[in-house]
């Protein structure tokens, strides 16, 4: 859509460090440094920081594989890398929202105009995370009419597909873009939650309503859920 050129970038920066101490051993009159236990010592640290954060990583929910995305009739899908930080796709809809949350994303996308994007946040509670669910529902709600209000030369509709019974609930929705000078863009998306993460996928291309794959992207969404944890 022709919000994607909206460019913005987040990326998140995790720091670590580590004390070392120094031991020394010998007798009084001894004339050089017992160094093994300060190296004992560095190494230990150094295994508990490596450790700490391999069980980060490992705490992060799964995302989906390209598998897993819409079948296409004409192209595969290719899967990027899990990345810090927030796809400029999502941006506009849900930049309200933003601040604040640690989150992740991967991006799919076909050998043609076909692409999607899967965002999750985790945070401290269920609460947070049912909180946060309710607020990123409500900005896609609102994304239609905020995409009017940003540019007068492009009309937008939404429509909404429901509910989904899967793990604390999902929802599904469809946006619709058309421009003045005749480009026009269907877009999917929906919201998903597990315990203390959130998830949100987008899928897009050229089309209308009548192009949208809601019966596949439901199954997208459901999968993605069930996958957080």
């Amino acid at each position: 859509m022709s919000k994607r050129t909206r460019a913005a970038s987040l990326t998140t920066f995790v720091a670590a460090s580590v004390a070392f101490g120094a031991v020394l051993a010998g007798p009084a009159d001894a004339t050089g440094k017992d160094t093994s236990a300060s190296k004992h010592t560095s190494t230990n640290a150094s295994a508990k920081v490596m450790k700490a954060k391999a069980t980060k990583a490992s705490a992060w929910p799964k995302f989906l594989s390209a598998s897993q995305l819409p079948p296409h009739p004409s192209s595969s899908w290719t899967a990027g890398k899990v990345t810090d930080g927030v796809p400029d796709e999502l941006r506009f809809c849900i930049q309200d929202t933003l601040p604040g949350y640690d989150s992740r994303y991967r991006d799919f996308r076909t050998d043609l105009e076909t692409n999607a994007q899967q965002l999750t946040f985790v945070v401290g509670s269920s609460a947070k995370a049912k909180a946060l669910a309710t607020r990123l529902n409500k900005d896609i709600r609102a994304c239609a009419t905020r995409i009017e209000q940003s540019d007068p030369e492009t009309e937008a509709a939404l429509k909404d597909y429901g509910k989904l019974s899967v793990e604390e609930g999902a929802h599904a929705y469809g946006l619709h873009t058309e421009t003045s000078w005749g480009a026009t863009d269907i877009n999917l998306y929906s919201v998903g939650r597990d315990g203390r993460a959130v998830t949100l996928v987008r899928w897009a291309q050229m089309g209308d309503f009548s192009d949208a794959p809601v019966k596949a992207f439901k199954k997208t969404t459901t999968t993605a859920v069930n996958k957080l944890y």
